[in-house]
């Protein structure tokens, strides 16, 4: 029976467990404690309680919590017996190394390539220059964090390496993307649909691409997940279409331009041949300057926590505790990694005049970890602008990027208008 125990407690359920959870609840409720009572329709029986358990782990009922943990452990039983990709020669594809590890212990023995760039966050451009532009990206903004620090021309060599890489993948029989539905993952799989809609395909080019998985409140990425759970999902792969080819370079070439309304466009169509695409566009659309006050999405939910902190903080607010609260709460559609998001947040410090003060903080442990456990509060100005009296991009912001939409003094005022879900632009 699949267990609870090791790197993956929220996606290895027991069966077991489970059952003790619903019958607690049912005594709870039976017992009259008010929040446990609160959750039956009727009067509490065994069948109501093991149905909410099994919703709150976002199953349909309890039959299909029992099935799927039924198949994990039958996933789980044969990943040291049979090898899934063996029949070809293939090469598994992802946007980060979350699944290297995960896909051999799982029983895959098929080589990976990783599709890796920060799309949602840095220039997206194509043609002469592009790669250059992006190693400086990578550079200017990651590079000390390593030691030693990145060097420009190294970068340019990795991504001349990979984009090498990826044009000899077509050598490959079977060629299988491993997708989800956040903005990360859903930007690297139109380039690389847009990659194969305009060079030389594999024999067999398959998608896995999942917007849920259940077993826990709430689903973020792939790389939550257990080897089995791969397993599983193995069986999900469908071959990519001429549709979602089309539509994945179609896409590209708008997330390139340095105009946002043909993307804008594709995203209120509705994306039909990739159905987690639209949801995915339309949060990297709102990291343009919003036409309400100037600010991304990140920047509002992040400025709106320092203005309104969450009662069980104790009024201290800190990077640490805005990204764990984004990831898991209040962002529409999670998948920044932390680094984005402290660049994102942080980067509203070289605005001409201050939007929030940060000083030194240490963390529950008592720590310092900076600049995560640094203390933030948001100052008057900030109160101004998120109530839309100030508009940020008067106080003159860093240059940042949203796909290939520079966003900097001197380029098109480019601002996201979310009532009608479309990019307008200021001044001409």
């Amino acid at each position: 029976m699949a267990d609870t125990l090791g790197s993956y407690p929220h996606f290895r359920l027991n069966f077991e467990q489970q059952g003790k959870r619903a019958k607690d609840l049912l005594k709870a409720a039976q017992a009259g404690e008010p929040q446990a009572l609160a959750r039956f329709r009727s009067p509490p029986k065994l069948a109501e309680a093991q149905y909410l358990i099994a919703r709150e782990l976002r199953f349909e009922n309890w039959a299909a919590l029992k099935r799927h943990i039924a198949g994990m452990t039958r996933a789980r039983e044969a990943m040291h017996t049979s090898v899934l990709d063996r029949d070809f020669r293939t090469l598994h594809i992802r946007c980060g190394h979350d699944l290297e590890t995960p896909l051999k212990e799982a029983g895959f023995s098929g080589d990976y390539y990783i599709d890796i760039y920060p799309y949602l966050s840095g220039p997206v451009r194509e043609g002469p220059g592009s790669l250059e532009q992006r190693a400086r990206h990578i550079v200017d903004c990651y590079g000390d964090q390593f030691d030693p620090p990145l060097e420009y021309e190294g970068q340019l060599r990795d991504l001349e390496d990979r984009e090498r890489e990826l044009h000899d993948s077509a050598a490959y029989e079977h060629v299988v993307l491993w997708f989800e539905h956040d903005v990360t993952d859903q930007l690297s799989l139109i380039h690389l649909l847009g990659h194969y809609a305009t060079h030389r395909r594999p024999a067999r080019l398959e998608l896995v691409n999942i917007g849920d998985f259940p077993g826990t409140r709430r689903f973020t990425g792939l790389g939550e997940l257990p080897p089995e759970a791969l397993r599983m999902l193995w069986a999900t792969r469908k071959s990519v279409s001429a549709a979602q080819l089309q539509l994945g370079l179609a896409a590209w070439r708008a997330l390139a331009s340095p105009d946002p309304r043909p993307l804008a466009a594709i995203m209120r169509g509705g994306t039909r041949a990739l159905p987690l695409l639209a949801r995915a566009l339309h949060r990297h659309l709102r990291e343009l300057p919003s036409l309400a006050n100037g600010l991304s999405l990140t920047e509002q939910l992040a400025l709106t926590l320092m203005a309104e902190p969450l009662p069980h903080w104790d009024g201290i607010v800190s990077l640490g505790r805005i990204y764990s609260t984004l990831h898991w709460e209040t962002d529409p559609l999670p998948g920044q990694g932390d680094a984005q998001l402290r660049d994102r947040v942080l980067h509203m410090e070289g605005a001409s005049a201050p939007l929030f003060e940060r000083r030194a903080g240490v963390g529950p442990d008592g720590k310092a970890r900076p600049p995560w456990t640094d203390r933030l509060e948001i100052t008057a100005l900030g109160r101004a602008v998120l109530k839309g009296d100030v508009d940020f991009m008067s106080l003159k912001p860093p240059p940042r990027w949203v796909g290939g939409v520079q966003i900097e003094a001197g380029m098109p005022d480019w601002r996201w208008d979310d009532k009608v879900k479309d990019a307008v632009r200021l001044g001409g």
